[in-house]
């Protein structure tokens, strides 16, 4: 039950709102219940010549004699079921009520985790990124959370059937403790004998959770890579991976299916034999009136089915809860790698960016050692060097998205570390080597959701970009929606309107990594011209080996075996390529 206990501790005011509809409708179905046995005995008496009729009444009928007398009235047929309807009416209201919060608050639960997981990985470092599968992220988005909050579900379910349960066994013992006592064993010898079943669910919902965790991580590996596959034909040997998984998964469900059947085939007649042998005990042994008999068959039937159903809701709580543990456990790593800003000094450049000394390595791999160079602001420098060398990684230094663990990263003198990297970042356009557009209009592509945005800002950011004048020959203009990761583009408007949302802030500073690699020499130039006109207007950082850069550019920097070396910027491009 810990599942349970974690919920109550996390939603304290929804359980005990919750909590409390559950008990005032049990109390009102208690209210029903024991006006039903002077019912039955008025019944039973009225019609009976077996039976004496100095017979004692039970405690339960006794007690309820009492109350109506405290309230001046005589038990009678009429009134007797009247409260009946009253309390069974009363009880639904009850229900509906507690349901009803039930609902809002499973609802409110998926919510919440999908959000605290937003949060928490958005507020992570970058390094965490680079370890984890993308696939992973949106499992949990949105299987685990869909399954953590249907564990919440069944766990409120067992709280209604284990109050009821209780009222049916106070009842009963106030019928007969010995009858009882009986059926109380009995119903946990069934309850223990099929726990087996339980557990079977139990490991099942955590094969589901591994193996739903990493078909969606191979998933998302494919459908990125997707067109390429198809193009090499080479799709029919990734499938059967997924196909592997998605057999396995299949199992485990059949696993889990399994055991709710079984569950449910098995408590039915087990539940029968504990009432016949009840109605035969009472009977044959303890010699109860026929009102009391029939009570009790009600009450031992209402008590073991409402502890079978607790039971199988259970079984579908811990097949669900491994989701929420493993939610959990994501929410605790991204939670565990939160970037910490500790800088205040607001960002300005307007002097150099410098890299003093730097040192960086992933893990045992060093990538920087002893780095330096200078990035002068209102000029284009261009980092050049073999593929894996780490200029990638410095433009991460730069962007405070990495911190060296040597040396020191500054703006204008400022080390980077003292410095705001929320207002430094919001400073940076940054133009990726691989571009993802989302599948939204081009104006939507620009600001991504930003509302202080207007359609004027959106416009100057794609005439500076070069962007322009091919929007608005498009049907819809701005309007226009570009497809799933920009196909409907061509691969040089994608990297324009990537640059436009890059420059729809006025950045200080501009980051192209690899912006141009795989254009075509056209596009290229054009790409090469809109950069020559932010010449001035802002820092431009680009990584590249494409000739029309290297002709721009006003400062090139080899990164090799870690350093940064100065390039003459006039060379060649035939030296310029044979240095890189």
């Amino acid at each position: 039950m810990r599942l349970l206990l974690a919920f109550v501790r996390a939603y304290p005011g929804r359980s005990a709102l919750t909590l409390a509809c559950l008990i005032f409708a049990t109390f009102a179905e208690g209210i029903s219940f024991s006006s039903l046995l002077p019912l039955l005995g008025l019944a039973t008496r009225a019609r009976s010549t077996a039976l004496s009729p100095d017979t004692a009444p039970t405690d339960l009928e006794q007690f309820s004699r009492d109350t109506l007398a405290a309230f001046g009235l005589q038990p009678s047929i009429g009134l007797l079921c009247l409260i009946i309807v009253i309390g069974m009416v009363l009880k639904a209201g009850f229900v509906l009520l507690a349901q009803k919060q039930v609902g809002y608050t499973v609802a409110h639960v998926a919510t919440d985790l999908r959000l605290s997981l937003l949060r928490s990985l958005l507020a992570a470092r970058w390094e965490y990124y680079v370890r984890q599968p993308v696939g992973g992220f949106a499992n949990a988005f949105a299987t685990e959370a869909s399954r953590a909050s249907g564990a919440y579900l069944y766990a409120v379910t067992i709280i209604a059937f284990s109050i009821q349960t209780v009222l049916y066994v106070v009842l009963a013992v106030s019928v007969s403790w010995q009858a009882t006592l009986a059926a109380a064993l009995f119903g946990l010898l069934i309850v223990f004998g099929l726990h087996r079943l339980v557990r079977l669910a139990r490991r099942a919902g955590a094969r589901q959770t591994a193996l739903l965790k990493g078909m969606l991580g191979q998933l998302t590996d494919v459908l990125y890579t997707v067109k390429p596959l198809k193009a090499m034909a080479r799709e029919t040997q990734v499938g059967p991976l997924l196909e592997r998984g998605t057999q396995r998964l299949q199992r485990a469900l059949q696993r889990e299916v399994l055991s709710k059947e079984a569950l449910r085939a098995l408590q039915d007649p087990l539940l029968l034999i504990c009432l016949v042998g009840g109605l035969y005990i009472a009977l044959t042994r303890w010699a109860l009136s026929l009102d009391a008999v029939i009570m009790l068959v009600i009450l031992f039937g209402r008590t073991l089915s409402s502890l079978n159903k607790a039971q199988r809701q259970y079984q579908r709580m811990v097949a669900q809860e491994s989701a929420y543990w493993s939610l959990q456990e994501t929410l605790r790593q991204s939670e565990a790698a939160r970037e910490v800003n500790t800088g205040t000094h607001p960002p300005r450049l307007t002097q150099a960016i410098t890299l003093q000394e730097v040192g960086f390595a992933y893990a045992e791999k060093p990538i920087l050692e002893r780095a330096s160079c200078t990035i002068p602001a209102g000029e284009v420098t261009l980092l050049i060097g073999p593929s894996g060398t780490g200029k990638t990684s410095t433009v991460d230094l730069i962007a405070g998205l990495l911190r060296p663990q040597s040396g020191a990263v500054s703006i204008d003198g400022v080390p980077l570390t003292s410095i705001d990297l929320t207002a430094w970042r919001s400073a940076i356009g940054y133009v990726p080597q691989e571009m993802l557009l989302l599948h939204e209009s081009i104006g939507a592509n620009v600001t991504l959701g930003d509302t202080a945005l207007t359609e004027t800002d959106v416009k100057a950011a794609l005439r500076a970009a070069g962007a322009w004048e091919f929007v608005q020959n498009l049907p819809d203009g701005m309007a226009t929606r570009v497809g799933e990761r920009g196909a409907r583009l061509s691969g040089g408007q994608r990297q324009r309107i990537a640059i436009a949302r890059a420059l729809v802030h006025t950045p200080q500073l501009l980051i192209l990594d690899e912006a141009t690699t795989a254009l075509d020499p056209e596009s290229e130039a054009a790409i090469c011209q809109t950069v020559q006109q932010l010449r001035g207007t802002m820092t431009i950082l680009a990584i590249s080996h494409q000739p029309a850069l290297l002709d721009i550019a006003d400062h090139v920097y080899r990164l090799e075996d870690g350093r940064l070396r100065p390039v003459d910027a006039t060379a060649s491009f035939h030296d310029a390529r044979k240095i890189a």
